[in-house]
């Protein structure tokens, strides 16, 4: 058994912003799959499928970014579960935008969403699947991943939401080395974007 987790929050006013595009991940997939995830369960809407063969929990955790484990750990829990079968889907500022990155361990760097979910499940070895959402560095953080994609911005994740949830399906099906082969991108870092604008 799998469960694929797309980090966001809950409510209308966060619906389509940058930092919730794990939960923009997590609908794609679910209409992909035919499955409605609105079973609410384990402080998350969950919804049951098969990917491979695989017994399938599709999660958007309800209690706000920052405290994102508090519901996967329940999970992992009642299905005895090991942390390498959670795939965590969220954004990233420091790739560019519409870049897809696929590892299967390492730290929660500075995503405080990350940071509950590996303190939670006791663990960074696990895969996860991160989007590029840029970082123009004209605002603050905060403002910035809660804010709305620009125009020009759009198309760029739209693309990168459909590949990430093929790359869940990608991981299940044909093991982590495959997926990362196929669908990390070579988009050079936001880091490097922001120095040619400066």
């Amino acid at each position: 058994m799998y469960v694929i987790c797309g980090l966001g929050n809950p409510g209308r006013e966060y619906e389509y912003t940058r930092h919730n595009m794990g939960f923009i991940t997590i609908d794609v997939l679910a209409e992909k799959l035919g499955v409605s995830v609105n079973q609410l369960k384990f402080k998350a809407l969950v919804g049951e499928t098969r990917i491979g063969g695989e017994k399938v929990l599709l999660v958007k955790p309800q209690t706000y970014m920052n405290l994102s484990g508090e519901s996967l750990r329940p999970i992992m829990d009642f299905y005895k579960l090991e942390p390498d079968h959670f795939i965590i889907i969220y954004d990233d500022s420091d790739l560019a935008v519409g870049a897809l990155r696929l590892r299967g361990s390492g730290s929660p760097g500075s995503h405080n969403g990350m940071k509950s979910v590996v303190t939670h499940l006791g663990s960074q070895v696990f895969p996860r699947i991160r989007i590029g959402i840029g970082s123009r560095g004209l605002i603050p953080m905060e403002r910035f991943v809660l804010g709305h994609p620009t125009e020009e911005d759009r198309p760029l994740l739209a693309e990168a939401v459909k590949n990430a949830a093929d790359a869940a399906v990608a991981i299940i099906e044909e093991g982590m080395e495959k997926a990362m082969t196929r669908y990390n991108t070579k988009k050079e870092s936001a880091k490097k974007e922001n120095a040619k604008e400066v």
